[in-house]
């Protein structure tokens, strides 16, 4: 199990968020909130606010891609085995919609066969707070053996 599932298991939701955006700051400009992490699941809310604005007073579309990215990989890293490790190679956005609430970044890996190295193709959905899918990524992560 990897050391950083282990830690939200044992701390929840709240400090979790808190904790990975000490681990990786650039993810607290987003304020993220995490809503549940499982193998093959991550779930996340960010709220809408001035500083992820921009100039149409929008939320902007680097700080869903931020959103997508913390999903993608958290969501990456509780799934694969503990022998190997992942990076982020490539992004590919749609931005489908406005922003203009709070939004909801979901990520499912389920059918992902995360115990085999390579690329892999992790889909992001990100919706408002009416359900409309604002954003969509998709987060291509290279999966190998760590080095000893």
């Amino acid at each position: 199990m990897s050391k950083l599932y282990e830690l939200y298991q044992a701390v929840g939701n709240d400090a979790f968020s808190k904790e990975i955006s000490k681990i990786a700051p650039y993810f607290s400009t987003i304020d993220p909130m995490f809503v549940d992490l499982k193998p093959g699941y991550a779930e996340i809310t960010m709220p809408n606010s001035p500083k992820v604005h921009n100039h149409l007073g929008t939320v902007h579309a680097i700080a869903m891609c931020n959103a997508a990215e913390m999903v993608a990989g958290l969501m990456t890293e509780v799934s694969i085995p503990k022998n190997y490790r992942w990076i982020p190679i490539g992004m590919n956005v749609k931005y489908l919609a406005k922003a203009t609430t709070d939004l909801r970044a979901i990520t499912v890996g389920s059918d992902i066969n995360w115990k085999s190295p390579g690329e892999k193709t992790v889909p992001v959905k990100i919706t408002d707070t009416h359900g409309v899918e604002v954003c969509f990524a998709e987060i291509t992560v290279l999966i190998s053996e760590k080095q000893s």
